[in-house]
């Protein structure tokens, strides 16, 4: 006997636990956004939530650790996901909540199978040669689903333009992200450092965590907080072309992010001794400086060709 299917407000009630549970930056952001995109904002978040838990044999992007089974792993999201975007019931709240918003939103399914060549190139054990190869990889498991989310906030899919800067904005929150977690990711058995540029601070290949080089990663750490800003500055850029309440979102969310790449960068030679975050007071700081930010976005940020130095997503 087939399994009841449940009803949107109980897939929405799982994605709000899983945000509010997961990412308490991402949760306080999204309470800006007008109900009907807040709950396809927690749906998404859902969806990449338990993809990226899945890959990393991690809850709510705690624990991680090296999985036995990669490869499996990775086919079952690839399994779920496709099934979802069919708009087939999985039994997995989590993919059922993708179903749903990219239902409602008409999303390209091309961006959620980009994230997934994300998770692809981590089960492969992958690693970055150059700038360009870190800033795909960025892309994929991060500038794809800014492209998403502006959907769920309204951006039509064609809008090209506007989806460059959601691009620029997922790809800021990876890098910092990136920054944040040198010293967790090296635990994997992971490291998105180029080789070009360890080579260039001179840190031997797997050894970038071993003290003798620590004033060098401190360096590579402000490289990726400067590439980060540089990204979120082009992200702000877009937006006057959503509506307030979305944009109030996401300058809070750039301002929120941007605090954990300035963190690692101004403890130092400490910045991974302990998780860098952004505190609540923080976070409502943030929510307070966006709001006129967002209310005065088209004189700000009047419309300005793309830094032509930023990495652009494939179409």
């Amino acid at each position: 006997m087939n399994a009841p299917v449940p009803t949107r407000a109980c897939v929405v009630a799982a994605a709000q636990d899983s945000i509010a549970r997961g990412s308490r930056s991402f949760a306080a952001a999204s309470q800006l956004f007008d109900r009907a995109t807040r709950e396809r904002a927690w749906l998404l978040y859902a969806w990449c939530r338990a993809c990226d838990d899945l890959a990393d044999g991690q809850e709510l992007g705690q624990g991680g650790r090296p999985v036995a089974d990669p490869a499996a792993r990775l086919a079952r999201i690839r399994g779920l996901t496709g099934k979802a975007l069919a708009g087939e019931w999985t039994g997995d709240p989590a993919f059922d909540a993708l179903g749903i918003v990219a239902g409602e939103t008409r999303m390209p399914h091309r961006f959620a199978h980009d994230v997934i060549e994300g998770f692809a190139l981590d089960a492969r054990g992958w690693f970055p040669r150059s700038e360009h190869d870190l800033l795909r990889y960025c892309y994929h498991v991060a500038g794809a689903v800014g492209c998403m989310m502006a959907v769920v906030m309204g951006v039509e899919p064609g809008d090209e333009a506007t989806l460059d800067r959601a691009c620029d904005l997922g790809i800021a929150f990876q890098l910092a992200n990136i920054a944040r977690d040198i010293e967790a990711d090296d635990r994997m058995g992971r490291c998105y450092l180029p080789v070009e540029w360890l080579v260039e601070m001179d840190i031997p290949p797997g050894q970038h965590m071993k003290p003798p080089f620590r004033s060098r990663l401190v360096v590579i750490a402000r490289w990726l907080a400067e590439m980060a800003e540089d990204h979120a500055a082009s992200a702000r850029r877009g937006t006057p072309a959503l509506r307030f309440r979305s944009a109030w979102a996401v300058l809070a969310a750039a301002g929120i992010y941007g605090d954990i790449a300035r963190e690692v960068t101004a403890r130092g030679a400490h910045a991974w001794d302990h998780r860098a975050h952004t505190s609540n007071a923080q976070k409502l700081a943030w929510i307070a400086r966006a709001l006129p930010q967002a209310a005065l976005r088209h004189r700000l940020y009047r419309p300005a060709p793309r830094p032509a130095g930023l990495w652009t997503r494939p179409r």
